[in-house]
């Protein structure tokens, strides 16, 4: 079954530059423009990952990742703060709301879909694993 990845990100460009890559990579995208239409789509789909960018109308992206980190329902999505702001005490805030990663933009692509791999890798289970033991 595809995974499916939320965007919140207010800049069109960068919208479609992500949905392309993420389409490509063989996973559905869900979009929203702003902070609240992002919280509601987030709890009505409840996607497997979410990009959020911080400065966005309506509703910021640290205040979207606190009510969906901190609500039992939807704490276990990762979310991937995808912004601008460099400061250390941006990416500070950005943890204690509740990103699982914090990507500044300009972003590399190729490290973005590998965290996102990474994320949403379904465990395997190993070969072996439990050996009965035998007297």
């Amino acid at each position: 079954m595809k995974k499916t990845i939320l965007i919140v990100e207010d800049y069109p460009n960068v919208v479609e530059v992500l949905r392309m890559r993420l389409q490509n990579a063989g996973y559905d995208v869900l979009v929203a423009f702003d902070g609240q239409e992002g919280l509601k789509l987030a709890r009505s789909k409840k996607p497997d990952l979410i990009i959020l960018d911080i400065m966005l109308p309506k509703m910021n992206g640290y205040k979207v990742a606190r009510l969906l980190k901190f609500d039992a329902k939807y704490k276990h999505i990762p979310i991937f703060m995808l912004t601008s702001r460099t400061k250390p005490t941006d990416m500070q805030l950005g943890k204690q709301t509740g990103a699982d990663e914090y990507i500044t933009k300009p972003y590399d692509p190729i490290e973005l879909l590998r965290l996102i791999d990474k994320h949403l890798r379904t465990p395997r289970p190993a070969a072996n694993v439990a050996k009965i033991k035998r007297p």
